[in-house]
């Protein structure tokens, strides 16, 4: 048998290769037939090979579907249901290309070889052959004489005869980058043929014929046979290779024109199994820098060419970027006295038709400059830079959020990509800014924040009071009376607000404000550009007490805007819409040119901003709002002064926070934003925008998306509050605790868990006792998603902990349920250490707040319960905000049934 090859083959082989030069490899006399030729891929691909070679595919098979056709540009191509039947036809084929799937290679390739005696050559498409059918397709095109290219490769391309067989070298422009020239290519990858071809003719290299190897286990035309057929062939004066991991191919071939040689996957050394594309077991002696050595050595150079350090010698060079190939090959065919084959064509360099360096300060070298876009694209580029803000494509978001997502694994949910335990680290301003313009901003739109919510806390005579305080005395829960407040701020009450800030939005980016970080401060931004035609009413003859009350807020605070800068300088006295807009605006200039949030967001500021102050408002009751006066704190303090969380918590409990009620309070606000997009509250607020029909956004009330979140919103909600908060007061009972917060607080913590254990130990052997499986779960105690371990945590808790720890901050409620589970284990009631879980941090935050009052008689239990699920309502009131604006921007309308199928009736 190996002198048969011998004497069939060419070259100095010891088996067959029929092709002697590169010229065979795919000439305008090849015919080819296709197998599973309305595949997929091959139903794209074929059609382009086909017009581009003058007509090369005589026909294709598809079982099944014979009689079909496969239409091209240049005609059809007839499909039959196997090789036989097309043969029978009259069709004479000497290639065949294999598109069949793993499993049908083989025997697509016997088929082929079995029947045609014409039969010349194979080029398969096909990934993840195994290596038992790679062999027998070796032997088979041994035997019968037939070269066979592949697997898991991209066909071949001859730049000279203008032919392409099998795959898509060239994309589907081929002569867009396959330029005659003198350069072949030989790669293991298909994608990078195209692409290093494209890079050659950028330098002035065009090609001659383009092998995409592949690089399965097996690669039947490797590197020797390339460099036989490259030696004979005229046209080619030199070679460049890509080469991955994996095999002795590149070893053994025998070089005798120059040639470039790109090693890559250094990584994959480390790798422990074969890894797909790379056929390459991790550890062998063939890894990537095997394969350097190897080049080195036959080039005679000791290093890498790289720009910087131009290591070449007449026989090649060695890169290990693609980037690096043609400045390598000019350079080696400098040294062989070659010149290109034509004028460079151009630069890949980056040359991007938008740019934002998102406010960073980075060095020239990284600032490419932006340059004009080819026509037609400059025209459609220039329309875009008219669009102010962002726009997502809209799809079924029932089940689904652009905003918040929970991590299956730690039970961590994040909005906009910050976690709950990061947001509870930021004050509440910062959580406001997150909901909104979709991250925590910065220090000065904290200072705009907290002033335009203050300013709508204050309900004194106003009609959103009567009715939240007419809903109180009816006996409503917290949620229903915030519903019956925000039923007050429909859409006419921001109108003026949100047509002032269209237009300053709309006047100051054609007036060129930039899209820089701080460009919304505009200290060195000449104002007096900004054309003021047709503005809708922004000032009056007489001045606006709130108006005034809020730009002295900001004024105090040391806030910056330069649309406020703007306002000002207009004659009269800007109005409150005015005011309120100018805020909107400076706070969505700087995500609206990073089209990090749509125009559709940034213009439901206004609203929102006076929501969550109407709403905060009407969680005090009628008596705690005054004539210039909220909860006994004037009302300019409010708006000059007081952090948004201060405001908050006295509208909760009727006074300032310490230093330690301050952090407990905007520790809660953080964990509780969001529980991701399954959370009733959630469902609630999006299945009111839904029902407005989010795709006509006029539509779209946002006081009754609220009211969406309100409505589905229960004592059940809030983390359990209120469940664990009955559980510690119960155990505290008697204790004498004075100060929760106190370093000693005088508790004996150990007797209090032994006490609470015993007692739980006889409840459940009561139960099981009377045959009872309906055993109560301690609050706060353990969580399904962190067991089995001998120690469980509870990755939020262990935050919390570790943040109060830093700060120096004590809770004995904390503590107490840390106490808890261990002497649950230690008196053998758990097999292990259970976790604490969140829920008993949210009770401990809480209850720790709450004591003082409590203990003094200034609220009982119902007003405790109360106060509970409200704290709860106010960071889920921000969470459902951005829930809403995501479907607002992003969902479709909906039906929120739930299928007839799934219901059930239970008697």
């Amino acid at each position: 048998m190996q002198a048969n090859w011998q004497k069939t083959g060419v070259g100095d082989f010891k088996y067959h290769v029929g092709i002697s030069s590169l010229t065979q490899v795919a000439s305008r006399e090849d015919r080819v037939c296709v197998l599973n030729i309305l595949g997929g891929e091959s139903s794209e691909v074929t059609p382009v090979s086909h017009a581009y070679s003058g007509g090369n595919v005589v026909c294709g098979t598809a079982p099944g579907k014979g009689g079909a056709v496969l239409e091209t540009g240049i005609g059809n191509i007839p499909v039959y249901n196997n090789v036989r039947d097309a043969l029978a036809a009259g069709h004479r084929f000497n290639c065949g290309v294999v598109y069949l799937p793993p499993s049908a290679a083989r025997d697509g390739v016997a088929e082929l070889i079995r029947i045609n005696p014409d039969l010349r050559k194979i080029f398969i498409i096909t990934e993840k052959i195994s290596v038992h059918d790679a062999r027998e397709i070796r032997a088979m095109g041994q035997q019968n004489g037939i070269d066979i290219f592949g697997a898991n490769g991209l066909g071949v391309a001859d730049a000279w005869n203008q032919v392409r067989i099998g795959g898509a070298l060239g994309g589907d422009r081929p002569g867009d980058s396959l330029r005659p020239g003198s350069i072949a290519i030989f790669s293991n990858s298909g994608g990078f043929s195209t692409t290093i071809a494209q890079y050659l003719r950028m330098a002035g290299w065009g090609t001659t014929t383009v092998i995409s190897s592949g690089k399965d286990v097996y690669i039947h035309y490797a590197a020797p046979e390339f460099a036989f057929a490259l030696a004979n062939d005229a046209r080619s004066k030199a070679a460049v290779l890509y080469c991955e991991p994996g095999g002795y191919y590149e070893l053994d071939a025998k070089f005798t024109k120059p040639v470039v040689a790109c090693v890559v996957g250094r990584w994959k050394s480390k790798l422990t199994r074969a890894v797909g594309h790379a056929g390459a077991m991790a550890g062998g002696s063939d890894d990537a820098m095997a394969k350097e050595r190897w080049f080195m050595e036959k080039f005679g150079v000791d290093a890498i060419f790289t720009p910087d350090n131009p290591v070449f010698s007449a026989k090649g060079a060695l890169v290990t970027n693609i980037a690096h190939i043609p400045a390598a090959l000019t350079a080696v065919m400098r040294a062989n006295a070659t010149l290109p084959d034509f004028a460079p064509e151009g630069s890949l360099a980056l040359k991007p038709w938008f740019g934002s360096d998102e406010g960073l300060d980075l060095p020239e070298h990284l600032r490419p400059a932006v340059v004009e876009a080819l026509a037609p694209y400059d025209e459609q580029v220039a329309v875009l830079n008219m669009q102010i803000g962002g726009v997502v494509p809209r799809q079924p978001m029932k089940d689904a959020s652009g905003a918040s997502q929970m991590d299956a694994k730690t039970q961590v949910s994040s909005l906009y990509g910050t976690t709950m335990l990061d947001a509870a680290t930021l004050p509440l301003e910062s959580n406001v800014a997150l909901a909104l313009v979709h991250d925590a901003g910065g220090e000065n739109d904290r200072k705009l924040i907290a002033p335009a919510i203050a300013a709508y806390v204050n309900l004194h005579g106003r009609p959103e009071l009567a009715a939240a305080q007419a809903s109180r005395e009816a006996g409503n829960a917290p949620n229903a009376v915030l519903a019956a407040a925000a039923a007050i701020v429909g859409p006419k009450r921001q109108q003026a607000a949100r047509e002032a800030l269209g237009f300053m939005l709309e006047r100051f980016h054609a007036a060129g404000l930039g899209n820089e970080f701080g460009a919304s401060l505009g200290e060195n931004f000449d104002v007096a550009g900004i054309d003021a035609a047709g503005a809708p009413e922004l000032t009056a003859q007489t001045p606006d007490a709130r108006a005034q009350a809020l730009l002295a807020g900001v004024q105090a605070r040391g806030g910056r805007s330069v649309f406020l800068r703007w306002l000002q300088g207009r004659p009269g006295h800007p109005t409150e819409a005015a005011v309120l807009a100018a805020i909107s605006a400076t706070l969505a200039w700087g995500p609206l040119s990073r089209k990090r949030i749509s125009l559709l967001t940034a213009m439901s500021f206004p609203w929102w901003l006076q929501l969550f102050g109407t709403l905060i408002g009407a969680s005090a009751d009628a008596a705690r709002h005054e004539d210039g006066r909220f909860c006994g704190l004037p009302q300019q303090r409010l708006l000059d002064e007081l952090s948004l969380g201060e405001i908050a918590f006295a509208a909760l409990l009727g006074r300032m926070p310490g230093e330690a009620d301050l952090f407990a309070f905007q520790t809660l606000v953080g964990l509780l934003l969001t529980n991701g997009p399954g959370a009733i509250s959630a469902q609630g607020a999006k299945g009111a925008v839904s029902a407005d029909g989010p795709e006509q956004p006029e539509r779209v009330q946002l006081n009754k998306a609220l009211v969406g979140f309100l409505t589905h919103t229960g004592y059940a909600h809030g983390g359990n509050g209120y469940e664990g908060i009955a559980y510690l007061l119960e155990q505290f009972e008697g204790s004498g605790l004075d100060d929760p917060g106190a370093a000693d607080p005088g508790v004996d913590l150990k007797a209090l868990a032994e006490k609470a254990v015993a007692q739980y130990a006889q409840y459940k052997s009561r139960k099981k006792s009377a045959g009872s499986l309906d055993i109560a779960k301690l609050p706060g105690v353990n969580h399904p998603v962190f067991k089995d371990k001998p120690v469980n945590f509870d990755p939020r808790e262990v935050f919390i902990a570790k943040l109060r720890e830093a700060r120096g901050d004590h809770n004995v409620f904390h503590d107490f349920y840390r106490a808890l589970v261990q002497q649950l284990f230690d008196a053998g009631v758990s097999r292990n250490v259970y976790c604490v879980n969140v829920d008993a941090v949210i009770a401990a935050l809480l209850l720790k707040m709450l004591w003082q009052p409590l203990q003094s008689g200034r609220i009982g239990e119902r007003e405790l319960e109360t106060a509970a699920f409200t704290i709860f309502l106010y960071p889920r009131m921000l969470g459902c905000a951005a829930e809403i604006d995501d479907h607002l921007n992003r969902g479709r309308n909906m039906d929120t049934r739930t299928a007839a199928s799934l219901c059930k009736f239970v008697t």
